[in-house]
């Protein structure tokens, strides 16, 4: 039984939970941006390179075109996960940090004490604050 405890506490602990909920999200995130690519970026590269499907070229037995997609599938996907992801939700997180870390007390400057930053007169000292 002892093994069967130990399963449910990694289980329902909160890592597994939010690893599972990222995979999810993750997986759906995927969906959106290879769509992007599919009907937005690789027409826009096709115009670029020659005529014909570009994807289908091959050197011998090497299918040069699916690596180069993949290629170009893999910058994009990792460009708009940094850009949205990494930038975007590090700028979010300082954003609500920044909020967060607002004092709500001063030190008194004749006795060195904290003391609400409403306050006119200091409750150690009682000496006036400016």
């Amino acid at each position: 039984m002892a093994l069967k405890e130990e399963f449910k506490t990694f289980i329902l602990k909160g890592n597994v939970v939010d690893l599972a909920v990222a995979v999810v999200i993750g997986g759906a995130f995927g969906k959106i941006v290879t769509a992007f690519v599919d009907g937005l970026v690789m027409p826009l590269v096709s115009y670029v390179l020659p005529k014909g499907d570009w994807q289908a070229w091959t050197v011998g037995r090497f299918a040069i075109g699916k690596v180069l997609g993949a290629s170009v599938d893999f910058l994009i996907i990792a460009t708009v996960i940094f850009l949205v992801l990494v930038k975007g939700l590090g700028a979010l997180a300082r954003k609500t940090e920044e909020k967060a870390a607002a004092p709500a007390t001063r030190e008194c400057p004749l006795c060195l004490e904290q003391v609400p930053l409403a306050a006119k007169r200091c409750k150690h000292c009682t000496g006036e604050l400016g």
